[in-house]
This record gives structure tokens, sequence and C-alpha cells, in this order.
């Protein structure tokens, strides 16, 4: 799942004057990409209930955020509103849903698949955002339409694959739409409250939905060998700490169509890790659309406005 922005985008340049990016933020970028990718293909090789493996990613998350944000920010925690904090606390339960519908799709449907459909994140925002009233360019609505077409031809080729497969899509569709209800509330959070701050609350509270839904459905917590919990261990470094921190962090210089699109990288760097680590190849009509997908996807990062 790709994380909201938790920095201002960088400056607009001087009409007629090439902006240098910074090397050093492009490699940030890449590492980002890299970490965000190895995702999907990490769940889908653990051996471990999918609802358990999203407890103890969010659980581990808390557990090194928690510390220095009760440091730095616990005075700012008594304080926060108490509408802040219901709203904070819902959008920890819209992640908790996003990935108790997106982790088991990638044991129902195939890597890219799974991860090409919860990308749709921005479109669902974009629905959401209309139907609050507000109006997106031209672009944006055309990009839109390109990508949820090439959703229809995805959920099409995986329905000749099998009932479970197309299930699996239908999870990963609406995982996309959590996160993306999860992503509009952060960014109310944040008009008053510190990303710190506010993603503690989120990230716990998500992490007790989680324990939650794990209990009411029997789903085992532990007992799985050292390898599987090496493996939870590294998919919160690769897609929490190095991947979503990252982007957040060279948002700033890079601005937000650039890192945008490189995130969209996701999809294709998945397949590609879920082919050779896996040897899970999507049948050759899923490739057009996927490619549709994100290139409505891109025509929607270059629509953005702030």
């Amino acid at each position: 799942m790709t994380a909201v922005s938790t920095t201002a985008p960088a400056a607009p340049p001087v009409p007629g004057e090439r902006r240098q990016l910074p090397r050093t933020d492009l490699l940030l970028l890449a590492v980002s990409v890299a970490g965000i990718s190895l995702s999907a293909p990490l769940i889908s090789a653990t051996a471990a209930p999918a609802l358990a493996i999203a407890f103890w990613r969010n659980t581990m998350s808390v557990a090194v955020l928690g510390p220095y944000a009760l440091w730095r920010h616990l005075g700012e925690l008594r304080a926060v509103s108490r509408r802040a904090l219901l709203l904070a606390v819902a959008a920890g339960v819209l992640l908790a849903l996003h990935f108790a519908l997106w982790m088991p799709s990638l044991r129902m449907t195939s890597v890219a698949s799974a991860t090409a459909l919860v990308t749709t994140t921005p479109l669902w925002t974009i629905l959401l955002m209309r139907a609050c009233g507000v109006r997106a360019p031209r672009l944006v609505w055309a990009g839109t339409g390109l990508a949820f077409a090439g959703v229809l031809v995805l959920t099409g080729v995986d329905l000749s694959v099998s009932p479970r497969a197309l299930l699996g899509d239908g999870l990963a569709l609406a995982a996309g739409a959590a996160a993306a209800g999860y992503m509009l509330l952060g960014a109310e959070v944040r008009r008053t409250v510190s990303t710190t701050a506010y993603t503690l609350v989120c990230y716990a509270t998500c992490a007790v939905a989680l324990l939650a839904a794990c209990l009411l459905t029997g789903v085992r917590l532990g007992g799985w060998p050292a390898g599987a919990w090496w493996q939870i261990f590294l998919l919160m470094v690769a897609a929490q700490l190095l991947g979503h921190s990252l982007s957040n962090r060279v948002v700033r210089t890079l601005g937000p169509s650039i890192t945008s699109n490189a995130i969209l990288l996701e999809t294709p760097g998945a397949a590609l890790l879920a082919a050779v680590w896996l040897g899970q190849w999507p049948p050759a009509a899923a490739y057009p659309a996927v490619g549709l997908i994100l290139l409505g996807l891109v025509l929607v990062a270059r629509a953005e406005r702030r």
C-alpha cells in the first residue's frame, strides 16, 4: 500500500529554468520503490496466515515508532482534540480493513493482478472527493476511465483462470478503496496533528483492530518456523521503514508527480520479483490490462494539483 505524503511538495521551478534533480534523493526513491515492491512477494511467500502477518507488521511498526513518538510528542498526544482523535482512530480501522482485504488477495490471485488493483487507490480517492463536491481536471477523469477499463479487462482474464482468482481481484480492488478512505481521513487529521503523533495513533488502532479480527476468526498468531518471523520482520523494514518512509522523505525535493509515478513501478517490480522468486507468471493476456491500469494512473498523477 502507498502511504500518504507527509511533507510539502517542492517549490515550482522558475519558468525557463531546468531543475536539477538531487541524485541522492533519486537513489533514495529507487530504494523506496524496491522496498515497496518486495512487500507483495514477501506476503505471498510467508508461511503464516495473512491476517496474522498484517497484525504483526503493524505491531512491530508501533514498537519501533512508539518510544520516539512518546519521547518527542507526548505533550501533543495529550492535547489532541477529540475530533482529530476520532478521525485518526477511524483511519486506523480503514487501514486495518485495507490490510485484511489485500493480504489474503495475494494468496488467491497473482501478485501482479493484486498489486495492480490495489494501486487504484488514487482513483477511489478522486471518486470520494468528487462525492464531496471537489472537481477534478479532465485529464484526471480520462486517466480514471482508462485505468478502470484495465480493471475490467484484468478481472475478465482472471475469471477465465478461476473464480478464486476473480475473488482475489475483488478483494484487492476493495482494499484500494479502503486505502483511499484512510488517506483522506489522514490528510484531514494532519491539518492539526503532526505526522508522528497521527501515525502512532493510526498504527496502534490498526494493530488492535487486526488483533480483534484474528481472535474472532480463530487465526493463529504464532507457532510458525523462525523463517516466517524473519520474513515478517523484513516486510516491516522493507515496506514501512524503507518503502513508505523514504518516499515521504524525497517528495519534498522531487515533487509529488515524480514520486507518485515512480511508486507505480511497484506493480511491475512486484510482478518481476514474484516471477523470479516464486515462479509466478501471470497469464499473457493480463499484461495489457496491467499496462492500461498503470497508464491511467500515470495520467492521474500528471494531472495532480495541490
